[in-house]
């Protein structure tokens, strides 16, 4: 006689993010409704992503608002969302609430506003490219005893994060986004993005172009986060820093 099949709970992972996603642009839509001051709007946005970041992402990973620093002593601009690694960093600066983080440390430099437009979107690529162009470091790994030559660098992934979309019909079918996204430099070049109340997208340069992939309009959220913490994977761990680059900065040697 067969065996009856014993009953299995289940749970509706998709359901789980759409009530998330409900969540966030709630929030970020009480954000514009009730607050005026521009500043204080763009700072609680930024705080809303952190915030959910924090709570979803793997704990290897580390989230703050902060300017990313090289071991040449250059800067980058203050970048609203950031995700770095504490666990293998040995220094990270906070001066009066202000984060500097080492280059070699970040994985991921996000621009968060409101809205997504033209200016907005060549403005986050600029953010992004002062990331980007900073010096890295990178030691030697010692496995077992041996020394082996430093691995080979990643590029931190760009992106942007907002509510609202500031052009009339979806970023999936607007040629401006598109040309937008084609005319940023590789430096610039924003590789994942959630405009939450329209699509989320992924792109990568093909070398004759961009190719962007799109979201469903009702899994922005869902596609968004599932898709960084699959470009988060493939980046591996942060690389060693050479804190001999470091070292050469100060008066002691």
């Amino acid at each position: 006689m067969a065996k009856k099949q014993s009953s299995q709970h289940q749970i509706d992972i998709k359901q789980l993010f759409m009530d998330m996603q409900e969540t966030m642009k709630s929030k970020l839509k009480t954000l514009r409704k009730n607050i005026k001051h521009e500043p204080t709007k763009g700072e609680g946005s930024e705080t809303v992503w952190i915030k959910f970041f924090e709570k979803y992402l793997p704990k290897r990973y580390s989230v703050a608002k902060a300017t990313i620093i090289d071991s040449n002593g250059k800067t980058s601009d203050a970048i609203d969302v950031v995700i770095y690694d504490s666990q293998y960093t040995p220094f990270i600066f906070n001066d009066d609430g202000v984060k500097y983080i080492p280059a070699e440390s970040v994985y991921a430099v996000f621009e968060a506003k409101q809205e997504i437009n033209k200016g907005l979107l060549e403005y986050g690529g600029k953010k992004i490219e002062s990331v980007r162009i900073l010096y890295k470091t990178s030691a030697n790994v010692v496995d077992k005893g041996v020394s082996k030559l430093p691995l080979q660098l990643f590029t931190i992934l760009g992106g942007f994060l907002c509510l609202e979309n500031g052009w009339r019909t979806s970023i999936s079918d607007n040629a401006p986004f598109k040309r937008c996204m084609e005319k940023l430099n590789i430096d610039q070049l924003l590789n994942i993005g959630c405009v939450l109340n329209d699509k989320s997208f992924l792109s990568e340069s093909n070398g004759t172009g961009i190719a962007i992939k799109y979201s469903t309009s009702d899994e922005t959220l869902i596609y968004f986060f599932l898709k960084l913490v699959s470009e988060l994977q493939k980046l591996g761990t942060v690389r060693p820093i050479d804190l001999n680059k470091y070292i050469d900065q100060l008066d002691s040697q």
